[in-house]
């Protein structure tokens, strides 16, 4: 597929899950205040990638990718909750997300906190829904590697581990590597692999989707403390330089941007690899997706 063509499948995927995402919380009996300041992140745009990989996935494994749309929307509540809690003063402290103040900035912090909550608990409620449409089995599978990888061994525990590492002196490559395994490449590889499981994958098919998911998360990583450092302000939607500000050791300050974008395609071409067994649009999509992921400029 060319750039384009990568481009406009994931407007279009995109738009879907924007579609669901914008009543998804409605009626669910959430205070106005609240509701509010969950819909400003949830709604403040993004390339939805998570919830587009795990429609994608099951559709490499043969289930219609609309079908588990509310799974995938509880990936995307799971995500936006991470990052308004990451952009806290007591995180990462950023001001901007996605080229609008931080939730804490336009709510206030405890607000903002309640806006995180709120949005991981109702992702998995909204999950729990495709058990109308999806053997209940499956759906557990599904929901069990979600929550593990977002919860203290998976992104939790990375983002300690960040706070950990931050200002730190001699943090190792490997350090830095299972840091943003957990922190960033867990949420994508389950987002993957709960596609296939939601489709009835299991065995070597699971497997492969894993190592998928998580060779593009390591890649979309790396990617983005290059564009940290060389990135534009007003195409990322975030401050460019913060890591450095922060103290925070990145692929690039270990290793140099040269080499960190030749690991980057290491792991694509490793992604690639794993997906050969599989043909139809969706996988060739799959492929596609993972050099858009390297070759990005926000």
């Amino acid at each position: 597929m060319t750039p384009q063509e990568i481009k406009e499948r994931l407007s279009a995927c995109a738009r879907t899950v924007e579609a669901y995402l914008a009543r998804c919380l409605h009626g669910r009996g959430i205070p106005q205040g609240l509701l509010e300041a969950m819909e400003y992140s949830l709604l403040a745009g993004g390339k939805r990638l998570r919830p587009v990989l795990c429609m994608t996935a099951a559709g490499v494994m043969g289930l219609d990718g609309r079908t588990v749309l509310p799974f995938a929307a509880g990936i995307e509540c799971i995500h936006t909750y991470s990052l308004i809690h990451d952009d806290l003063p007591a995180m990462d402290d950023d001001d901007l997300r996605r080229g609008k103040p931080s939730n804490h900035k336009m709510f206030g912090e405890a607000t903002a906190i309640l806006a995180g909550d709120g949005l991981l608990t109702e992702a998995f409620a909204l999950m729990g829904t495709v058990a109308e449409t999806v053997p209940a089995d499956r759906v557990v599978r599904a929901m069990t590697e979600m929550a593990v990888a977002a919860g203290s061994g998976g992104m939790v525990g990375g983002q300690h581990l960040d706070m950990d590492y931050t200002a730190r002196s001699g943090v190792s490559y490997d350090e830095l590597r299972g840091m943003h395994a957990m922190k960033t490449g867990a949420l994508i590889r389950a987002a993957c692999v709960s596609g296939a499981m939601l489709a009835g994958a299991d065995g070597d098919d699971v497997r492969r989707l894993r190592v998928y998911g998580e060779s593009i998360g390591a890649a979309f990583q790396i990617v983005d403390d290059i564009l940290d450092e060389v990135g534009d302000e007003a195409q990322l939607g975030k401050p460019v330089g913060s890591d450095a500000a922060q103290g925070k050791t990145t692929y690039p300050s270990l290793l140099g941007i040269a080499r960190s974008r030749e690991i980057a395609q290491e792991h694509v071409d490793r992604a690639v690899e794993h997906l050969r067994p599989y043909s139809g649009g969706d996988a060739d999509f799959l492929r596609s997706l993972a050099q858009y992921i390297v070759d990005r400029v926000s």
